[in-house]
């Protein structure tokens, strides 16, 4: 992803090169089990189970984040709420169809070029792939996003995240600003 947003310089050098991270924010449930599994010294529950027809309510929304750039931030991706993946496989999440819905993409275009080698996702027709993928994924949104990793600050695990002597507040976009420091 890197490659593709880079912006060259007359001489071919690199005038700008974006760093690319990969995020995942769990829900607010999800972050209450870990302070629960905190709180009983990371020992695991004796019985586990997952999740499924007990999911009532709620979306998946699974995209990318473009920082940094006059917008401040721009996200787009889809967004497929568990009423909207059920209507489209009964008895699914929407988690489900979203890396269902890529497999699928994947596979299809591995049937159709059985001589391509080995390919990055970044080399993949997109568009393609991308069209595989839309009976799975429900609505695609993308927009401006008014966030900098300054903005909202927030620290689900006390201690981890929010020392303000390790930031950078001259500029918000500087890498220490998303750093999360090792606990002690």
């Amino acid at each position: 992803m890197c490659r593709h947003l880079t912006v060259k310089n007359a001489d071919g050098t690199d005038a700008y090169r974006p760093t690319v991270h990969y995020a995942y924010h769990p829900s607010d449930v999800a972050i209450n089990s870990v302070l629960e599994l905190r709180m009983r010294n990371w020992e695991m529950q004796p019985r586990e189970r997952i999740l499924n027809d007990e999911i009532i309510s709620g979306r998946d929304e699974l995209g990318v984040l473009v920082m940094g750039h006059p917008f401040k931030s721009w996200w787009t991706g889809s967004l497929l709420s568990i009423d909207e993946a059920r209507s489209i496989i009964p008895g699914q999440s929407a988690t489900t169809l979203q890396v269902a819905g890529s497999v699928v993409a994947a596979v299809q275009w591995l049937i159709d070029c059985p001589n391509e080698g080995v390919c990055v996702p970044d080399d993949l027709p997109w568009k393609k792939l991308l069209d595989a993928t839309r009976p799975y994924i429900g609505e695609i949104h993308s927009a401006p996003a008014d966030w900098t990793p300054l903005s909202e600050r927030f620290d689900p695990f006390p201690g981890f995240g929010n020392d303000d002597r390790l930031l950078d507040r001259s500029d918000p976009w500087q890498f220490a600003n998303f750093l999360t420091p090792t606990p002690r």
